[in-house]
């Protein structure tokens, strides 16, 4: 049972233009996602999905540079582009997660690569009743129960660009939800980079970790935004 993490990328930002190759902390948004995955997975067990569109030529060279695994698809259809990432390196099981997603909650993730590995479930995800913080939403999806819808997924254009929608919004397959944090008050810290004040707000955070940063918890990344909001 091959379980990997596709990483879903884009330079054109609207928010903030090419934030996942920004400096943060003296280092590429996007590697910080890429070695909180290398934790838990091989390199082997992670591609970069991102798009043919020139306006990405900057990812895949950064991917290239690094020896990465690098997989080139539609830049408006998001799904297609996350199903075919993970049919490129034979995944049996998909990680989805974004180039700008910094933290990574690995005892979580790790729980839930538990389960997948156990075939019993065709979707995991600790997003709906949201106990985790925005920013670190962990979703795992059986490619083979992926493909078989995706027929209806690829017929919405809301589906296309939000990769998971369809599987909270219809009752499809065997899913698994009940991921839930014991740390109080934790959900509601913003831990998304989207803007400007996003990436202040994260760099600042990655400061205060230290030498914890390496290998925080959660309960590590509430006491930083607590230091940090004081």
């Amino acid at each position: 049972m091959k379980v990997g993490a596709v990483i879903i990328a884009r330079y054109n930002s609207s928010r903030l233009y090419g934030k996942v190759l920004k400096p943060l902390h003296g280092i590429p948004a996007i590697e910080h996602t890429y070695n909180r995955l290398r934790k838990l997975l091989p390199t082997e067990n992670i591609v970069l999905a991102t798009s043919e569109e020139s306006t990405d030529d900057p990812i895949a060279e950064f991917a290239a540079k690094n020896n990465w695994n690098c997989f080139r698809g539609s830049l408006e259809n998001a799904a297609q582009r996350f199903l075919q990432a993970g049919a490129s390196q034979n995944f049996d099981y998909l990680i989805r997660t974004n180039g700008d997603n910094i933290f990574i909650d690995l005892d979580c993730m790790s729980e839930m690569i538990a389960e997948a590995k156990s075939g019993t479930y065709d979707f995991l995800s600790n997003v709906k009743d949201r106990t985790y913080p925005k920013g670190m939403s962990i979703e795992i999806v059986r490619r083979s129960f992926y493909a078989e819808h995706f027929d209806k997924i690829n017929a919405s254009a809301e589906y296309r660009e939000h990769v998971t929608l369809a599987l909270y919004q219809n009752d499809w397959g065997s899913t698994k939800y009940s991921y839930n944090t014991t740390i109080d008050n934790i959900q509601g810290i913003q831990l998304a980079l989207d803007t400007a004040e996003d990436f202040e707000h994260i760099d600042q955070m990655i400061t205060i970790l230290g030498e914890k940063y390496e290998n925080y918890n959660l309960q590590d990344i509430k006491n930083a935004y607590e230091q940090l909001e004081r």
